[in-house]
């Protein structure tokens, strides 16, 4: 086990928070996780691929535990489907294209999400009209007080809108070391009815997509109103969209009808129908689109992203979120509340 001591994470944080962990270890493998479980006296703050949170403060009490686990393996598979198990270090993206380039569907919809395997299920990553829940079979986890390895089936995960049992119940519980998915081989069902993509393939005259094509759309989307975390630090979409009830959403539509909107269908029988309103558009018409406080800001093309414009802490761009986060609620009577995990 190989501890080393006041190592900067900002090349580990999307964001490029620049703080300070003062004791750090990766692990590449499932038996040096179980070495470090074991042997490890503090708390730990485990980092997968950085790109859901914002560090807002160095990290001084915790042992941070960097997931560096690699792998993919097909687990099983006929004619119509493949069974393919990833390591939880595995870069999302990176999985994506691997999966289409060996003909593998139910993905694409998902390309261009920054962050890695292990965490996709925390949060259960969705874009375009798809979620992780969609192809998940299980994960494998290990609880940081025993040891132990569990598998959690898609039922035990308590998947729902960018939420998960391991945001929680089980928060901080349990390691997530590898994903299983079912991908189809052929006859793909293709997801093309997000607005984006239908443009985007239209201006390409493509009417017979493959899930190549779809990837290719949903990244050039993705690349023109979002920024390279590479080039401007930043955390994808920092706030959830918001889901209201029936009955504000008739309020709020007869006072703002020009607004978009998503019926969000009832999951249980005795339930009522919700409906989600795009935070980018709440945020956006609070003015704060495009605006820059110090290094701390707004992207131009796209309101939900919270950026780092150079050397803006955590601490600002936490309090740029609660500025906004205020307006909206002013102006639109609705609460809307970070996708990111802030420390």
């Amino acid at each position: 086990m190989n501890i080393q001591h006041n190592i900067s994470l900002k090349n580990y944080n999307t964001f490029g928070i620049d703080v300070s962990a003062r004791d750090f270890v990766a692990v590449s493998n499932t038996n040096e996780l179980l070495q470090v479980l074991q042997q490890n006296k503090k708390d730990l703050f485990i980092l997968g691929g950085g790109s859901n949170m914002l560090l807002t403060k160095n990290i001084e009490d915790a042992l941070v535990v960097h997931i560096h686990l690699k792998g993919k393996t097909v687990i099983d598979e006929n004619d119509d489907y493949v069974w393919i198990q990833a390591s939880a270090g595995e870069n999302w993206h990176e999985f994506i294209l691997w999966c289409i380039d060996n003909g593998y569907g139910g993905l694409e919809n998902m390309s261009l999400i920054p962050g890695n395997i292990g965490t996709a299920p925390i949060q259960n990553i969705g874009a375009y009209g798809k979620e992780l829940k969609d192809n998940f079979i299980e994960c494998e986890a290990v609880e940081i007080t025993t040891g132990s390895t569990k598998t959690f089936n898609k039922k035990e995960c308590e998947f729902g809108y960018r939420n998960s049992v391991f945001k929680n119940e089980l928060k901080g519980q349990y390691i997530i070391t590898a994903v299983t998915f079912k991908l189809t081989k052929k006859n793909h069902a293709l997801n093309t009815g997000y607005g984006a993509i239908e443009n985007e393939l239209a201006d390409k005259n493509i009417t017979n997509p493959s899930i190549k094509e779809i990837s290719n759309a949903v990244i050039a989307i993705r690349q023109s109103k979002l920024p390279d975390p590479k080039i401007l630090g930043n955390s994808g979409s920092f706030f959830k969209n918001p889901v209201i009830s029936q009955e504000y959403f008739k309020i709020f539509n007869n006072k703002f009808p020009e607004a978009p909107f998503y019926e969000v269908k009832p999951t249980q029988s005795n339930s009522k129908l919700e409906y989600k309103i795009p935070a980018g558009w709440l945020i956006e018409k609070t003015g704060f689109k495009g605006k820059q406080f110090g290094d701390a800001g707004v992207h131009k093309n796209q309101a939900l992203v919270l950026v780092n414009y150079g050397n803006a802490s955590g601490k600002e761009i936490w309090d740029l979120a609660m500025k906004i986060k205020t307006a909206v609620f002013e102006q639109f009577g609705i609460e809307i509340n970070p996708e990111v995990n802030i420390y």
